[in-house]
């Protein structure tokens, strides 16, 4: 019976770490994001908040866009 009890509890801890071992990590490196990226929500916050026009938006947004 305790032969019984100790392969139980050993599956028991098998499975959870292979299952463990399986997932992929949170965190880790993502795909690289455009160097612009930051830049452009900015801009964008800008302009959803009003403290910039269409027009400035776009020719800000093509800039650096052409930065690249």
């Amino acid at each position: 019976m305790v032969l019984m009890m100790l392969v139980f509890w050993g599956g028991v801890v098998t499975v959870v770490v292979l299952l463990l071992r399986r997932t992929p990590p949170r965190e880790g490196p993502g795909p690289a994001r455009p160097p612009h990226y930051d830049a452009e929500l900015i801009l964008h916050e800008r302009f959803a908040r009003g403290e910039i026009d269409e027009t400035e938006y776009a020719a800000r947004r093509s800039a650096l866009r052409h930065l690249e």
